[in-house]
C-alpha cells in the first residue's frame, strides 16, 4: 500500500469519534506500530485534528472534512453496480439508501468522474422484487442488527406451514432469491429460510446475546465442515 493511501485509511478509521489504538491500525493496515506512530505524527503536523498518544489511542475531533473523493474507473463502476443491484434486489430501506449514496458520491466527485458515474452501463431490473419481500428483508436486517427475535410462518417446499421464532443472524443473496439464517428456537439448531416463503413476519421485543455455538461464526464453521444446513427451514 502506498503511504498516501495508508494516511487516507488512517483518517478514515479515525472518523466518527472512535478511539482507535495504534495496534488496531497496524493490524488493519498490515504495518508496524512504529509506522503508525510516524504516520499519526505526520498527519498532526499537517493540521489533521488528531488527539491522543502512544499506548492510549487516538481520536479525531469532529469537523474535519476530507478533500473531494477520487476513484478509479473500476472503483466507480463497482460502486454503481453495487448500488444498482441493491436498488433492484434489496429491502425498501436499503434500496432508498443505495440511491441516496449514489447522489452523495456524485456530489463530491470532480466533473470528469461524475460523468463517468452517469455513463456506467450496468443495470438491474427493479421489477423482480415485490414490495412485500422488500419489507420482509427490512424486518430481518433490522432485527439482526438490533438482536431482536423475529416470529413468522414458514411454508416449506412441500407446502407445509410451521410457526417459527428465531435469532436472525444474517441475509444472503443466492443469485435469484434471498435467504436468511438464524438460530431456530423450534429446532434448536441453525436453519435457513427463503424470504419468498415467509408469511406474517414480525420482530419481537425479546433480544438475545451471542452464545457459543449459536453465532454466525459457528454457522460458517458448520457449513465448512459438512454443509448440512437445510435451505428450506426444516
Amino acid at each position: 500500500m502506498r503511504r498516501a493511501d495508508r494516511l487516507f485509511q488512517i483518517v478514515q478509521h479515525l472518523r466518527g469519534g472512535r478511539l482507535v489504538t495504534a495496534r488496531m491500525l497496524a493490524e488493519r493496515l498490515e504495518v508496524s506500530e512504529r509506522t503508525i506512530y510516524r504516520d499519526i505524527a505526520d498527519l498532526q503536523s499537517t493540521g489533521v485534528p488528531i488527539d491522543g498518544e502512544a499506548g492510549v489511542g487516538y481520536i479525531m475531533r469532529e469537523g474535519f472534512d476530507l478533500p473531494p473523493l477520487m476513484f478509479s474507473r473500476d472503483e466507480i463502476v463497482s460502486l454503481v453496480a453495487g448500488a444498482r443491484l441493491v436498488k433492484a434486489w434489496g429491502g425498501a430501506t436499503l434500496a432508498r439508501a443505495a440511491e441516496e449514496a449514489l447522489i452523495k458520491i456524485a456530489a463530491v466527485l470532480p466533473d470528469s468522474e461524475r460523468a463517468r458515474l452517469r455513463s456506467t452501463e450496468i443495470h438491474a431490473p427493479t421489477f423482480l422484487m415485490s414490495d412485500e419481500d422488500r419489507a420482509k428483508l427490512d424486518v430481518v436486517e433490522r432485527a439482526a442488527e438490533s438482536r431482536n427475535l423475529i416470529r413468522f410462518d414458514y411454508v416449506d417446499g412441500e407446502d407445509r406451514t410451521t410457526s417459527r421464532s428465531i435469532r436472525p443472524l444474517g441475509l444472503w443473496f443466492w443469485g435469484n432469491r434471498w435467504l436468511f439464517v438464524g438460530w431456530c428456537l423450534l429446532r434448536e439448531d441453525f436453519r435457513m429460510f427463503r424470504v419468498d416463503r415467509v408469511r406474517a413476519i414480525e420482530p419481537l421485543p425479546e433480544t438475545f446475546r451471542p452464545e457459543p455455538g449459536k453465532t454466525i461464526r459457528d454457522f460458517y464453521r458448520r457449513m465448512e465442515e459438512c454443509g448440512e444446513i437445510s435451505p428450506d427451514g426444516r
